[in-house]
């Protein structure tokens, strides 16, 4: 560490005022401030707060509890090719494959983003902030591993300008980064984000050295269909009878295609919770997604609140729909809905956000809530949408400043009220 801030100490006085790159100032306070404690404190006058808190290390506690779900998808990326191949399970060679179909999304997701970011830096004059960090990686674990690169920075470039750059950059959004852009890819390339060609792109068995060295070989294996449980289930929404069947102890499989795969119990209740399915990079294990929630919780960066309240209305809603079944989204079993898709990484990683989330207490149960409720009605009622987290995390970052207006206002009133008692 000592050689890089050499280093930067020998270059600083270029990009000070006055200096020959005096206008990149921005991005080499982003790199010295990334690597290093900022070099400034607050005026010596007026009241302080002694806490080590700050942005950056609010955003890399994030990542760190997203980690489980990205080397958890990595290894489950290679699992699935091994599953479509028939090839004997390697785990170090699974995890290999996922890093070389995965990294690439992630490169791409914050060579964009951090570009653009940092375009806006330079060009306002201001620092570059930490916030993307998280984005750049929520992006690609939101995202399918066959997705193509140039869509990823596609959806990347215009949810940072539509949703963030628009409205004054972070801290200003009103809308989750990486939900936008999942959504931007969504409703404009519907194929390559949901279906059965979601899984269905590992071909002949993966030669890795032949892939290091520049023979990729992703071709199609003839007669492999690689449906999300989510697809599998809207494809029969109508089917009642048919979903009754699955859920007598078979699970969802029993839904899908009558190929040799969808006969497996590939979609039983543990399997889902441990994510050994199909699904996008990081969504697919409920357990990795418990575990960065307990990081979250535990350091103070996450809401429990939103957390548990968003778990409950999942649930409940779900119980409800359970009662009132005509379909089979509806005769769904509650505790699937939360292993499902994309549920539990929504809730933990982009519910939490605290941006675009509630701000008040009595606010965050009620915005949790609703993403729950949400979420079930959206998959049951418009199996068009599965993914239903999605949809219900964006309503509601629109509605969360109008949630605590009234619980402030609420407040307001009911103070009002005693002093009024007290007075009198």
């Amino acid at each position: 560490m000592k050689f890089l801030r050499n280093i930067l100490d020998k270059v600083k006085p270029n990009f000070e005022k006055g200096g020959k790159f005096e206008k990149l100032h921005p991005a080499y306070d982003a790199f010295e401030t990334f690597a290093f404690v900022p070099n400034h404190t607050t005026p010596a006058k007026g009241s302080q707060i002694r806490d080590g808190v700050d942005l950056k290390r609010m955003m890399v506690t994030v990542i760190v509890a997203m980690l489980p779900c990205l080397f958890f998808g990595m290894w489950n990326v290679g699992y699935q090719h091994h599953l479509a191949t028939g090839a004997a399970p390697e785990m170090l060679t699974q995890l290999l494959i996922g890093a070389w179909v995965v990294l690439p999304v992630v490169a791409v997701s914050y060579a964009v983003g951090l570009g653009i970011e940092f375009y806006f830096a330079i060009r306002n004059g201001h620092s570059v902030n930490e916030g993307y960090l998280v984005s750049g990686m929520l992006i690609p674990l939101i995202l399918p591993p066959t997705i193509p690169l140039w869509q990823v920075a596609l959806c990347t470039g215009l949810a940072v300008l539509v949703a963030k750059e628009v409205f004054g950059g972070t801290g200003m959004n009103i809308l989750n980064i990486a939900m936008t852009a999942r959504a931007i890819l969504y409703f404009a390339y519907p194929v390559s984000m949901a279906g059965s060609s979601v899984w269905a792109y590992l071909g002949k068995p993966f030669d890795l050295n032949a892939a290091i060295f520049g023979a990729k070989n992703l071709a199609t294996v003839e007669g492999y269909s690689g449906a999300t449980a989510l697809g599998i289930v809207a494809e029969h929404s109508a089917n009642l009878t048919k979903a009754k069947q699955a859920f007598e102890g078979q699970g969802v499989a029993i839904l899908s295609k009558a190929d040799d795969w969808s006969k497996t119990e590939v979609f039983s209740d543990w399997n889902m919770f441990m994510g050994w399915i199909p699904g996008s990079i990081g969504e697919t294990s409920t357990l990795m997604c418990l575990i960065g929630a307990a990081i979250l919780i535990f350091t103070g960066v996450g809401s429990w609140k939103i957390i548990v309240s968003a778990f409950a209305g999942t649930y409940l809603m779900a119980y409800l729909m359970n009662l009132l079944a005509i379909n089979a989204f509806m005769g769904l079993p509650a505790h699937y809905h939360i292993v499902m898709g994309g549920v539990a990484f929504g809730i933990v990683f982009m519910a939490t956000d605290p941006v675009t989330a509630t701000h008040t207490e009595t606010g965050k149960w009620i915005y949790g809530f609703l993403i729950g409720v949400l979420t079930v009605l959206i998959r049951v009622f418009n199996p068009a949408y599965p993914e239903g987290i999605m949809l219900a995390v964006l309503l509601m970052n629109v509605f969360a400043p109008l949630i605590d207006f009234y619980v402030i206002d609420a407040n307001k009133q009911r103070r009002k009220k005693r002093l009024k008692y007290v007075t009198a």
